[in-house]
């Protein structure tokens, strides 16, 4: 609870703390590592760990300069403890106070209860120490321990789970309660907006908008602003690092991707607006986002080459292999300058292979000596002399005498089977690297 002037609060018995960590946040975390290089008996802090995590630590009263708690031994008996911080002097708090006026971000991060790294960078900047430093946390005890004791440590780690929770606690320490830094702040908002002079039409004298940053880099006032008030700078974390806690865990994949609304409203479309196109366009999206966040988890997703980006030609047909039939196939059709029964050959070695697959049926090529040799030196070990069917080559297809089964050599290193049906040829199966295999598939040969 609050004293009525707000310069006490009186938090109650924090309990057990169990295995998780003392503080959360990066101020929190702070305020232990100046306890821990301040101490010089580390048992000493381990006891007070153990005392802390089993709720040894009575009722927390902070003060201005003071929190004090009792604090139980094992064996039931009890010791005052009270650990001292140094108040800031009036004139700090009047730098602290004009340096929060000047950034607005500040007070809402505080009213937040939140400490952004540069909110105690600017105060710093203005020669005010916010955080406690090595040597800053002194310690008295009923124990009459000269250094940290577990009684006085099991003090500070219980705090600074109260900090987590609400940054005008430490404040409080430093001398000025929540009440009267919101009434000061608001009291110099208010001075400073009704203040005459050059800056009353947004620019002061030297041309620098009021709030804003010069050429430099630097304020009206002197004191370093950022160009804006979401985040923080990279500088700033990057500095804070050692005391931020850790990243959370990747949150698991979704099962699979959600379903698109429905655009079957009561209202016609817009002229040029077919809605059944633009659902299957929003479902695709839908499924192409779910499958690249699932690679993207993948445990091996860095050594995973990345693939070529596909043509608007090749994409209609990879929108077609999904599509259902009537309209949205023959805009397919026609927006990627086939006919009806050209795309649905084009679809049919999609689902053989991809783009690899397509590539063979739509393109010709002239392949090297040394793959057309290897190939011919292949199919002749798998049939026995003389019994290889007889192969008429024309560049990367070849087809066999007497039927309508042709190998095609594709610029990926494999050979695909072609069967012809009522006049065209047709992809048969998956490419294999061995044209014999590949052969097999088309011939129906084990």
């Amino acid at each position: 609870m609050n004293a009525a002037d707000g310069h006490e609060r009186t938090f109650a018995p924090p309990g057990t703390v169990g295995g998780r960590a003392f503080a959360q946040s990066w101020w929190g975390r702070a305020w232990l590592k100046a306890l821990e290089d301040t101490a010089l008996d580390g048992a000493q802090l381990r006891k007070g760990r153990t005392y802390a995590r089993k709720g040894a630590v009575g009722a927390v009263s902070v003060r201005p300069g003071r929190i004090t708690a009792v604090v139980q031994d094992p064996d039931s008996s009890h010791c005052r403890s009270d650990v001292l911080l140094q108040q800031l002097s009036d004139e700090e708090w009047d730098r602290f106070l004009d340096m929060a006026v000047d950034r607005s971000g500040h007070i809402a991060a505080l009213l937040d209860r939140e400490m952004p790294p540069h909110l105690v960078e600017d105060a710093a900047a203005a020669g005010v120490d916010l955080l406690p430093g090595p040597g800053d946390l002194e310690p008295e005890c009923s124990c009459d321990s000269w250094d940290h004791c577990p009684h006085t440590a099991a003090l500070c780690y219980q705090v600074a789970g109260l900090l987590d929770q609400d940054p005008f606690v430490l404040l409080l320490m430093r001398g000025r309660g929540e009440r009267e830094l919101l009434d000061e702040l608001q009291a110099r908002s208010m001075s400073r907006a009704a203040r005459p002079g050059p800056e009353a039409d947004g620019t002061p004298a030297d041309g620098t908008p009021v709030g804003g940053t010069a050429a430099n880099g630097t304020a009206a006032n002197g004191s370093r602003q950022e160009t804006s008030q979401e985040g923080i700078r990279a500088d700033e974390a990057f500095a804070a690092v050692g005391l931020l806690p850790p990243l959370p865990p990747l949150p698991p994949p979704p099962d699979g991707p959600g379903r698109p609304p429905s655009l079957d409203t009561e209202s016609g479309p817009p002229p040029g607006i077919d809605p059944a196109a633009l659902e299957f366009l929003a479902a695709d999206a839908t499924a192409r986002a779910c499958a690249l966040l699932a690679d993207a988890l993948a445990a091996d997703h860095e050594h995973r080459p990345v693939g070529a980006d596909l043509t608007p030609r090749q994409d209609a047909v990879r929108l077609a292999a999904t599509a259902p039939e009537g309209r949205i196939t023959a805009r397919l059709a026609e927006g990627s300058g086939r006919d009806p029964a050209a795309l649905a050959l084009a679809v049919r070695a999609w689902q053989c292979g991809g783009a690899a697959a397509l590539a063979v049926l739509e393109e010709r090529w002239t392949p090297g000596a040394e793959a057309l040799a290897r190939a011919r030196t292949q199919l002749e070990q798998a049939w026995e002399d003389g019994a290889r069917p007889a192969l008429g080559a024309d560049r990367d297809r070849w087809t066999v005498a007497g039927t309508d089964a042709q190998l095609r050599y594709g610029r990926d290193g494999r050979w695909w089977p072609y069967r012809k049906d009522r006049g065209r040829w047709t992809p048969a199966g998956p490419g294999d690297h061995d044209p014999a295999a590949a052969l097999a598939v088309v011939l129906d040969e084990g």
